[in-house]
């Protein structure tokens, strides 16, 4: 069958030979035979398999030729070793060189077959991370970063750089400017692409729990270590470790890190000994060091061993050649998770989202666009339709309601139960603003909570609208 695995069978022996391919041809694998360890090592130079169940004594080219053959291929196959009882010392030994198992003649079938089809299921497992991997590399390597701006091109450029060795990074910039995907880029172009890459914002957490968190713990060591816990950097051990708003860490971890970064070795919250460990730092903060360093409240011996590669990445208000080709890759994005034919924006919402300065940067120009194709009825959303979707992401105390027309002055009419003697008469507002927030009342069941979520306000801020507004469930 197609989809059959591949084994190539290796003896000299042509009975055991014949019946290692009848078994598995029984059991839906595709079966290649080998009569020696020369004929096994030139059929894997030529074709590939996933499985490969060779002898150790062969004639010529023994089997640990044959093993040696087989890790040397691009994707290698699983080996799994077959010897006498009084050779398991050799099969111990070529197990440490990289077979799979050992199987002892005679050889069971039910056993052989269980222990194939688990050879055959890591050899698969290991292909599907290698194609992660390869994804995240595309994902993550720097196609995904939009740098039409020369500001942006000079901090690929210096990423190019500096991707192929281990020195440590620092990245400063206003927070939303993408300094993790510049990390990711730093990592997933340099020779540590195929290990981990692990990130952890050193502000989001106490000092106790950040400390455990990095390093590890011991069980017992503290109130609630009911078990053994690896630490981050042991997590990203070979690979990479991004400590994020590094300028917000407790100064008595900083000296702990810095000892780590100077030694190489963690030693996890209560242990006694320390582990090696190999791992690339990047750093990124979006506070100015330098004041920080001046205030006493960072280690300046901290901040060089950090900072031996200092990256800005500028706000995006000084490189707006990037607005336009963000907003594009937005769009496309955001309208294919969506399911949404849309075409874009009109030039009058392009030319408002240029002139604005854009202070959340990259990450609030996503969250604009996002809100508006979440939102729009329409395959191109016009001026009028993007500054009331661009209006309702505004933090509720910067945000303004529409006016409340003026009025002549009058005698105030006589109250009604529905309206108390000085209550405002609820202000007119545009018939765009009101579809917008009955689209989102309908879409959620009349669920307010989740539909002021997807209007980007406040709950109590959509009831207040509704009622200004008239609007009332029906039935």
């Amino acid at each position: 069958m197609a989809d059959a695995a591949r084994v190539l069978v290796v003896d000299d022996d042509e009975h055991i030979r014949g019946f290692l391919a009848d078994l598995l041809s029984a059991n839906r694998y595709d079966v290649e035979p080998a009569a020696d360890g020369e004929r096994a090592i030139e059929l894997l130079r030529t074709a590939e398999f996933d499985a490969v169940i060779t002898d150790l004594m062969l004639p010529g080219a023994d089997g640990m030729a044959v093993l040696r053959a087989a890790a040397a291929r691009p994707r290698p196959p699983e080996v799994l070793v077959v010897t006498a009882h009084g050779s398991i010392d050799s099969a111990v030994e070529a197990v440490r060189a990289g077979a799979f198992d050992y199987l002892t003649k005679p050889l069971a079938s039910q056993k052989l077959l269980v222990v194939l089809e688990r050879a055959v299921e890591r050899r698969r497992l290991r292909r599907e991370v290698d194609t992660l991997r390869r994804e995240a590399g595309d994902r993550w390597g720097g196609s995904s970063i939009v740098a039409a701006s020369e500001a942006m091109r000079r901090v690929l450029a210096l990423v190019d750089s500096v991707a192929p060795t281990d020195a440590p990074v620092l990245l400063q910039g206003e927070s939303g400017t993408g300094k993790e995907l510049v990390a990711r880029a730093i990592h997933y172009r340099g020779p540590r692409a195929g290990r981990a890459f692990v990130a952890i914002n050193c502000a989001a957490l106490p000092e106790a729990l950040l400390e455990s968190e990095l390093f590890g713990h011991v069980r017992g060591a503290f109130t609630g270590a009911l078990a053994e816990k690896r630490g981050l950097f042991e997590e990203a051990d070979g690979g990479s470790l991004l400590l994020d708003e590094i300028g917000d860490m407790p100064a008595p971890l900083q000296a702990k890190l810095l000892r780590v970064l100077q030694e190489g070795e963690v030693r996890r919250v209560g242990a006694t000994t320390n582990r090696r460990v190999d791992v690339r730092a990047i750093a990124s903060t979006h506070r100015d060091m330098a004041a920080l360093i001046a205030e006493g409240t960072f280690r300046e011996d901290l901040y060089y061993r950090l900072a031996v590669i200092p990256i800005v990445v500028p706000p995006l208000r000084e490189r707006r050649e990037d607005i336009l080709p963000l907003v594009q890759h937005f769009t496309t994005a955001h309208a294919r998770r969506l399911g949404k034919e849309i075409r874009g924006f009109a030039p009058e919402a392009i030319a408002r989202m240029m002139s604005h300065d854009w202070p959340g940067n990259v990450r609030e120009l996503g969250n604009v666009v996002e809100r508006a194709i979440t939102l729009t009825t329409s395959p191109l959303i016009g001026a009028a339709e993007f500054d009331l979707i661009f209006s309702l992401g505004k933090p509720a105390a910067a945000r303004r309601m529409p006016a409340e027309p003026p009025r002549a002055p009058r005698e105030p009419p006589p109250a009604s139960p529905e309206q108390s003697p000085g209550s405002p008469e609820p202000p007119r507002a545009g018939g765009d603003e009101r579809e917008k927030i009955l689209q989102a009342l309908e879409g959620h069941g009349w669920n307010h909570t989740k539909a002021a979520e997807s209007l980007g306000i406040a709950r109590n801020t959509l009831w207040r609208r509704m009622k200004q507004l008239g609007i009332e469930r029906p039935g």
